[in-house]
Formats: structure tokens, sequence, C-alpha cells
């Protein structure tokens, strides 16, 4: 068998003078390609000394640090399956998470040790070891009596390297599987597309528990050999610091926002940037334009999701238009279809589908909700809608399922709703997504009381923080609005586009 691990393809692109830094941190320390070599190699031989075999999952939910960054790679070496949580999950999510996956390993923070012990118990999870905001903890603790060298373990390019669930249409989170050559193909080709180089320097500022930050950012690092300013968290302060020390910025559209609100920000900030790239939520028109303005540069937007990483990108050579998010990257193709899976005419709108290596190869442990999202020639339906113009650039339209993109985050309402829905004195609920010029989109709840409740009515206060402790914050409601009822179709559907409406003029 040909070894398509993914970490040996980066591997094989560190520059050859591994002292080279790879990760350069807020307090000016740096991590050398040799560090990073190192330490995944001591944490890649943990995971054996704990049993763990290939092809067993590794849940990690942790802060963003160096450390953590190096976890991922080092299950990647020893074969195991990473599998990255937001740190704004609560209870009942990583319940979930942990009972479907049922991972060998949780990496938790030290502030959430005995909740992750009880639900590791309850799931089955062997072993628990935390990892703290500063890059200590029990997990560190345990590599640092193992070796720094460490033999890669060969996998299949279909083998799995890393699960991200997403959020569910129903509630339930579906655990997208992408492959070794799933990640492998989108970090060539971006790599390649964007022209990333071994002088490039990119300010990190993104999470790394999606694929933004963990694949997208960090891949077209490590396959060129460059560095990257390692940023615990967007910061625009810290962003006006750092860029003139950068050749390539990555961020989601909020980033953008604050940005151009600051005074300071202009050409000078961004004489040595090469690359602006905007993606997880569509950008404002007026980002776009002021941004130009301001910088002289023109911001490239491009479109993917979980399933598959990048689909299409603005051209690094040529217009980059706003609203548009370009052409089909190279070995990924992209049709646009109607509601029978014919192709619609040029600049009408229809289903988004794509083929390609970069595409995942199912969800976990749910075979029939695989078989139901890809076409029998094998396209997978994106559940996102969009146009294509004469001269090939595609637009997003919009989004079936109703998805809301807040903050560059995925929410799906219906698992917000459920939970309104439950709560004592409320009929029905209706959760829908409004323009907001910093988060994109802010959720937003449309709540029907009970009208023959008995006791106290439900208030908003009441409703947001009842789901503060249920949910991750970013799929808590900016806003929640009472009504006397809810638009529905003759089928009986809520029409969330009429919402939409009337709360957009309120």
């Amino acid at each position: 068998m040909s070894d398509e691990n993914l970490y040996a393809l980066l591997q094989s692109q560190f520059p050859r003078d591994r002292r080279r830094p790879c990760l350069i941190l807020p307090d000016g320390r740096a991590w050398s390609y040799h560090d990073v070599e190192r330490a995944s190699g001591r944490i890649a031989n943990l995971l054996v000394a704990l049993g763990l075999s290939p092809g067993d999952r590794v849940a990690v939910q942790v802060e963003k640090t160096p450390e953590a960054l190096v976890l991922y790679l080092a299950c990647l070496r020893a074969g195991m399956v990473f599998l990255p949580l937001n740190p704004a999950y609560q209870r009942h999510e990583l319940a979930y998470f942990l009972a479907d996956a049922r991972p060998g390993l949780f990496v938790c923070r030290p502030q959430l040790l005995a909740l992750a012990d009880e639900l590791a118990a309850s799931a089955g999870v062997a072993h628990v070891l935390v990892l703290d905001d500063l890059g200590r903890g029990s997990l560190i603790d345990a590599a640092a009596a193992q070796r720094d060298s460490f033999a890669g373990v060969a996998r299949a390019g279909d083998d799995l390297a890393c699960i991200l669930y997403t959020s569910g249409t129903t509630g339930r989170s579906k655990g997208a599987m992408l492959s070794h050559r799933n990640l492998a193909a989108n970090a060539r080709v971006l790599c390649a597309y964007w022209h990333f180089g071994p002088d490039d320097v990119l300010l990190h500022m993104l999470p790394i528990f999606h694929v933004h930050g963990l694949f997208v950012a960090s891949h077209c690092v490590l396959m060129s050999g460059s560095a990257m300013l390692f940023e615990p968290k967007f910061d625009v302060g810290r962003a006006l610091l750092l860029l003139p020390k950068a050749t390539v910025f990555m961020g989601v559209p909020t980033y953008y926002a604050r940005l151009i609100k600051e005074p300071g920000f202009g050409r000078d900030c961004c004489a040595a940037m090469r690359l602006f790239v905007c993606g997880s939520a569509p950008l404002l028109k007026e980002t776009f334009d002021e941004f130009r303005a301001r910088t002289g540069h023109t911001i490239l937007e491009r479109y993917g999701m979980t399933e598959g990483g990048m689909f299409a990108s603005n051209p690094y050579d040529g217009e980059r238009r706003s609203g548009s998010v370009g052409f089909p990257l190279p070995g990924t193709e992209l049709r646009i279809v109607d509601d029978e899976g014919r192709p619609v005419a040029i600049e009408a709108v229809g289903r988004i589908e794509v083929r390609g290596e970069n595409v995942f190869v199912g969800y976990w442990r749910m075979p029939e909700k695989t078989a139901e999202e890809f076409t029998s020639d094998q396209w997978f339906k994106t559940g996102d809608l969009g146009s294509r113009d004469h001269e090939g650039y595609i637009s997003i339209a919009g989004r079936s399922k109703d998805l809301i993109i807040t903050g560059g985050l995925n929410v799906y309402p219906k698992e917000i709703e459920e939970i309104i829905d439950a709560m004592p004195g409320v009929a029905e609920s209706a959760v829908i997504g409004l323009p907001d010029p910093d988060y994109g989109e802010a959720v937003t709840a449309v709540v029907v009381r009970r009208q023959d409740a008995q006791g106290e009515r439900p208030s908003a206060a009441g409703i947001i923080g009842e789901l503060k402790v249920r949910l991750a914050n970013f799929k808590v409601p900016k806003r929640v609005v009472f009504a006397t009822g809810l638009p529905r179709n003759a089928m009986g559907k809520v029409q969330k586009n009429l919402l939409r409406q009337r709360y957009l003029e309120t």
C-alpha cells in the first residue's frame, strides 16, 4: 500500500532547514518546524502508549494553542481520526458527540474535567486528558516521557483523517467524514491557486475547530513551508499591530467589518500584504468596496463547506467580484441544477452540486443520510442555491434548509426551536437569521406564547438565559420577539421568508 497519510504529504513540504519558524506566538517566541516535528512525535507515541489503534477517534475540545495544532498533526501521524469540537459546546451537545463518535481519548480543558470524566464514563471513552489555554496539562505531561521520533503510520487515501460535526436540520448533528485524500487534494490545490510560497507569513486569527482555520489556513502554511503568526483569536488591535509583519490574512466577514471601523487601518498597515481571503459567510458589498478603497487590496472571496473544504474561489490573478465566489477550483466539478437534476440556464438560480477528490466520504454512522445527500452519479448536494453568469462567475443565492451563518459559524434553527418549544408557556417558535453588520446574520427567535399558559409568561430574558445553559453561545439568539402566530403556507409549513421580511422592517 502506498502511503497517502496527509502528515507525510505535509512533512514532505516542510523547509529543508527545519530551524525555520512555523508558529510565531503572541509573546514573540517561535516554534520551528523541528519543534513541531518533535512535539507531534511525542504525542503520537503517547496515543499509541494509551492503547489507541489506527482508526480510533480522538475528540478534542480545547482553546487554540500550538499544542492543540500539534495534537492534530500527531493524530494524523499515528493514523488516528481527529475530532475537533467547538469549546462553546455544552453538556448535552458533548454527550451526543462522545456517544456517537465513541473516541478512545477525549482531550478537554481542565475546568471541564469533572464533566468530561462523567460523560466519558457514560459513553465508554477509555481516556480523558486535559490541555489548558496556555498549552499545559496532563496531555503534555504524559507526552513528555515519550520519544521525539515516530515512524508514521501508513494510510490509504480513503482512510479517515477527521470527523467534523455539522449542525443537523432535524436536531441531530452529522459527523462529516474526511479522508486523507480529501484533505490532501484541497491542500495541494489551495496552496497552488493562492500562490503560497516559503516566504509567506499568514496572520492566523481563526479558531482551529473547523475547516477554515484548521484546514484551509494551516494546511496552506504547512504545504508551503512558510510561517504563521499564531494568535489565539481575532483581536482588531492585534491585527493592526501584526498586519505589517504578514503577507496573507484569512478571516470571516465579521473580521473585515471590524477592521474598516478602525481609524488606523489603511494602506500603510497593509503595505506588506499580498492577499486577503474571506469566507464562511457572505461578505457585504459595502464592506468589500470600503476595504478596497481604504487599503488598495481586493478581498478574495471563496466558497466551501465542512463536507469538502473549498469548492470555488475568485481568481488570484484576474477580477475578484463582490457578491461572487468565482470559479470552481481545479479538481472540483460544480454544477447548478433544478429540482429534477437538469442544468439551469445562465443566470438562473438552482441547486449547487459538487464532485471531486476533496468531497467527503460520507456521514459517520449515517449510511442512509449519506445516500440521500448524493445523486446516483455521485454528485454531492450542497443544499446551497446559486447561479452562474455568462463569464462563469458563481454567486450564492441563498441556502436551503434555513441555515444561518453568524460570525462565520453555522447555526441550524431546528436545534434551537426544539429547546424553545419545550419551555413552559411556549406554543411554538421559529428561528431566523437577520442581516447584521458585524456578524453577517444575527440569530433571532420568533416565539408564540401559549394562550392557556398557567403561571409566569415566558420572557425574552428567560428564554435567552435557558438557551445559554443548553447551547453554545453563538447559537443563542441575539434577539427574541413575540408574535401572536407564525405565517404558514397551504401545507402548514412556516414561511420563514415572510418572517425575515417582517422583522427586517422593524
